[in-house]
């Protein structure tokens, strides 16, 4: 396939559904191979790689905990011999399960972390390994609550704030190897992560925003298509709030 990614190859976690399926996709349109992980959703990847090959591109489905050092770093070798090379990392794996104060226990505030934060980190050694001389691209995905933390999600809301800590830390350590990393922090977006949030509560979040509606995957997609191509060649370290304008 042809397009601004063409001899390029992607790694996208978290990529059974929502954003990380649609980010796959999208960045399948633009020419690049896509290597798609999924920790447990198998059919969801599997429905990933099966679009993306129907549309004519090329990808393959990866599986492991990306908490797991020796994981990430046997998906990004996998990615490397499936498809030749590796030049974009997008982290979109993560969890967001509700942990309201005072039933927050050291175990479910570690989980959160690993599935959020040391995830992220990981991937990020693991890709970069893998970059050589040429460099690369990475793109994570925060969250916009980072910037407004709501009730029952203030642990969630914290590691996404740490993600992006990592993405302004890093970038700059990073970009004498010819690396920019980015992040992307979306508003309350139609996936399966949010199915949970009741009909009033999606009503209300559509009012207070500007454009007046939640996200769609593919809002979200489009950005990280952005921050993963030569287009972004000039911006580093940034987080690009993607929200409709709700904070």
């Amino acid at each position: 396939m042809g397009g601004v990614l063409a001899g390029q190859v992607a790694l996208v976690t978290g990529g059974s559904g929502g954003i990380g399926s649609a980010a796959a996709r999208t960045l399948a349109r633009a020419g690049a191979a896509v290597g798609v992980h999924g920790r447990h959703n198998r059919a969801g990847v599997a429905a990933t790689v099966a679009a993306i090959v129907e549309a004519g591109g090329q990808a393959v489905a990866l599986a492991g905990d990306c908490a797991v050092q020796a994981d990430c770093e046997a998906m990004a070798t996998a990615c490397v011999a499936a498809l030749g090379r590796l030049d974009i990392l997008v982290n979109c794996a993560g969890t967001s399960p509700q942990q309201p104060f005072g039933s927050i226990t050291a175990e479910s505030f570690t989980a959160l972390m690993n599935d959020n934060v040391l995830s992220t980190l990981l991937m990020m050694q693991a890709a970069v390994a893998q970059f050589g001389a040429r460099g690369g691209r990475i793109v994570n995905v925060s969250t916009n609550l980072s910037y407004g933390p709501m009730a029952g999600l203030v642990p969630y809301c914290a590691a996404k704030s740490a993600v992006i800590t990592l993405t302004q830390g890093f970038a700059r350590e990073l970009a004498g190897r010819n690396v920019t990393i980015n992040s992307v922090a979306p508003g309350a977006t139609e996936t399966p992560m949010t199915a949970w949030i009741p009909d009033e509560v999606r009503a209300g979040l559509a009012a207070a925003t500007p454009l007046g509606r939640m996200g769609q995957p593919e809002d979200i997609a489009d950005i990280i298509l952005f921050l993963a191509s030569p287009d972004s060649r000039w911006v580093n370290g940034r987080t690009i709030i993607a929200d409709g304008g709700l904070i």
